[in-house]
């Protein structure tokens, strides 16, 4: 094993205290090479933990503490129990120490024994007096595996206009695309890109994957018009006006090549939600508003109080008034009453949202499909957006959630998102998570979680330092997964972990031991222990959701023709001569092709009803992920109608469009809602998928 990496390694003491906080001090890119972290990423790390480490003196003064803290200590903050088997930390208890239990049902109990699952409140005291309170999370051995094969659609809603949105897709959208994915396709999901809320402010940051928050969506994406209260609005002049404007917006998009303009989106459907905010709610719906504000509570007010605060001081907290950049202030509590009209119109954006995006779930249930919507939940948040306000105490200052360096990138990532202290979530019972996941699956049938292999460790940047100068930290897997699996139990929810790439080794076989489904993606299923060549379609894993390209990744006719080389060789994007990266690139396409053709599924004379070569192969492409035992199979929309355009390129920033490209053809003309439905490419590449799958919902995978 080698061993290379920054200098100033931790000390031996350094080490301990790190390895006591879950400070990783090493880590391994690959299985035979070891790369030390350095003491000062160590050192910061811990700070940000509340652990001072920063001399000789206070590293081994928070040593001794933190030994005492574990010796003395009766039981973590929170403690987990599978149904199924009995809790270690529950084991080793000292003999004779009693429990009392408050359970989540207000039963109380002496026994940790047939308890229901839930977050129950725990007290242990040992016979020599000592006592410990924690939060006992109970959760069900696995979530439920699906038992029948299922096919569905991905795509990026904002990608998805029809006739009737304004500028980008929308919720009407989305729940028109289920209704008639699930009853004339047979599809049994439909997954979508995240819909968290953004950060307001133009410009608003595109991606999806850094949102002000996560516990609440965006009203971006609704239908103005299945607002109940739009229909009331006593101006028509200015609905007149505003539907003008939202035409020329869709208009400028399919058919004038305009990108995706969010922004203006967003002012449009902002002026014409003020005035559906004047129209009074009728007593159904005002107690139905009500139930949820209530339900929602404290976290729905912080998260509206906030976007009144940014609608006056601007969108990052941390530049605000001194007194405002604390949720708990009496400055936060004065502003809160003197803003009480915007802060109601935020709950009520929350809220629409929220309605909306159920009733595109039951609209997909009612189609048929098992499933119905994928959600994604993403990794992280803006730091300086309304979660990382809210919830500051449960952040940790000064760090930023990335990626060490790999073969793919040897400067590693840092993607700009504060994680979560794992001690602050422990102290907590895991309180922002549990209500994360409980406003997600209210409304999701499953939901991807964007790397999933952060639920075990994280790569923590100090601000300020590059991400080589970064560290491991790591969270109480079993509890994140315990929480995970009883709100998706509860919910009766799948769940898809993404887990691409560099993955910590038995981080797979614990998710899949929970019953989290995978990712597989094509063309990254090689033998890498073996030769290197494209895994049989029966060797791969049956617990995933298999696809083959994802919205970080070319179309699939880009891949098959190398045009995906071109357009980042026009971007200045290559490390290589383009000669030898369109060489690699045709090299992969024709071993996978070659694979495809032995077993039988390319016979070169075309696809069905005639398609062209190009459609042949991607109908073959996608007969392979129906010969594998994958229980979900997902294809990308873009794909059915031969886009050749990602929707994001890594490594970009304003060189290229992302997240603000409409759905198009082989000629790069954007393709309505409309025009799917109608489209013959489409149907015969879902035909294709249906005939392999015996019918999406009727074949039972294997495995």
């Amino acid at each position: 094993m080698t061993t290379q990496g920054p200098a100033e390694p931790p000390s031996h003491e350094l080490s301990r205290l790190a390895e006591l906080h879950g400070v990783a001090t090493s880590y391994s890119p690959s299985p035979d090479r070891t790369v030390p972290a350095s003491a000062t990423a160590v050192t910061l790390a811990l700070a940000a933990l509340g652990v001072d480490a920063s001399t000789e003196e206070a590293t081994g003064a928070a040593l001794a503490a933190r030994e005492r803290e574990l010796a003395a200590r009766l039981l973590p903050p929170t403690v987990v129990r599978w149904a199924d088997a009995e809790s270690p930390a529950l084991a080793a208890l000292p003999a004779g120490t009693r429990l009392h239990i408050e359970t989540e049902q207000g039963e109380t109990r002496s026994s940790a024994d047939r308890l229901p699952p839930g977050v129950h409140r725990l007290t242990a005291t040992a016979p020599d007096g000592r006592t410990a309170e924690a939060h006992l999370v109970v959760a069900p051995p696995r979530l439920p595996t699906p038992t029948s094969r299922s096919y569905g659609l991905l795509v990026q809603l904002y990608s998805l206009l029809s006739r009737r949105s304004w500028g980008m897709g929308d919720l009407g959208d989305l729940a028109e695309l289920t209704a008639w994915a699930g009853r004339a396709l047979g599809a049994g999901f439909v997954q979508v890109n995240p819909l968290h809320a953004a950060v307001p402010g133009a410009p608003t940051d595109p991606s999806p994957y850094r949102p002000s928050s996560r516990r609440f969506p965006d009203p971006v994406h609704l239908r103005v018009e299945d607002v109940p209260e739009f229909a009331h609005v006593q101006d028509p002049e200015r609905v007149r006006g505003l539907l003008e404007r939202a035409g020329r917006l869709r208009e400028s998009v399919l058919d004038k090549g305009a990108l995706i303009d969010r922004d203006a989106v967003w002012e449009l459907k902002r002026e014409a939600l003020e005035l559906v905010h004047a129209v009074p709610l009728g007593p159904g719906r005002r107690a139905a508003y009500a139930d949820f504000l209530a339900r929602e509570g404290e976290a729905l007010e912080d998260h509206a109080t906030w976007y009144a605060l940014a609608e006056v001081h601007g969108p990052d907290w941390s530049g605000w008034p001194e007194g405002l950049r604390d949720p708990r202030s009496p400055e936060t509590a004065r502003a809160r009453t003197e803003l009480m009209d915007r802060v109601d119109f935020h709950c009520r954006l929350a809220w629409l949202t929220d309605s909306q995006l159920t009733a595109a779930q039951r609209t997909a249930r009612e189609a048929g499909m098992p499933v119905g919507i994928v959600h994604d939940l993403a990794v992280g948040v803006h730091p300086g957006g309304a979660d990382a306000w809210a919830q500051q105490d449960h952040f940790a200052a000064g760090m930023s959630v990335g990626a060490p360096p790999d073969a793919f990138n040897a400067r590693g990532q840092d993607w700009g998102l504060p994680p979560w202290r794992p001690d602050r979530l422990a102290e907590s019972g895991y309180q922002p998570y549990r209500r994360l996941l409980q406003a997600l699956f209210r409304y999701a049938g499953a939901l991807r979680i964007d790397h999933v292999m952060g639920l075990f460790r994280l790569w923590w940047v100090p601000q300020g330092h590059p991400p080589t100068e970064g560290t491991y930290v790591r969270y109480d897997a079993e509890a994140m997964l315990a929480v995970l699996v009883l709100e998706a139990s509860r919910a009766g929810s799948v769940v898809i972990g993404e887990d691409l790439g560099t993955v910590e080794p038995g981080v797979r076989d614990r998710l899949r031991e929970r019953g989290v489904l995978g990712t597989s993606v094509l063309w990254f299923e090689r033998d890498w222990e073996g030769d290197g060549r494209p895994l049989p379609p029966e060797a791969w894993r049956a617990d995933c959701l298999a696809t083959a390209t994802t919205h970080d990744l070319p179309p699939t006719a880009s891949r098959l023709t190398g045009d995906h080389v071109e357009l980042r060789d026009r971007l200045g994007l290559l490390t290589r001569p383009v000669a030898e990266e369109r060489a690699e690139a045709a090299a992969d396409a024709g071993e996978w092709l070659a694979f495809l053709a032995r077993l039988g599924l390319l016979d070169g004379t075309g696809g069905a009803h005639g398609a062209s070569e190009e459609e042949a192969r991607i109908q073959a492409v996608h007969r392979f992920l129906l010969r594998t035992p994958a229980r979900m199979v997902g294809v990308w929309l873009p794909d059915c109608v031969g886009d050749r355009r990602p929707q994001n390129l890594p490594g970009t920033w304003d060189q290229y469009p992302n997240w603000r490209l409409p759905i198009a053809d082989a000629e790069g003309r954007p393709v309505t809602l409309e025009e799917l439905a109608g489209s013959g490419r489409l149907h015969a590449l879902l035909e294709v998928v249906r005939d392999a799958g015996s019918g999406g919902r009727g074949r039972r995978a294997s495995g």
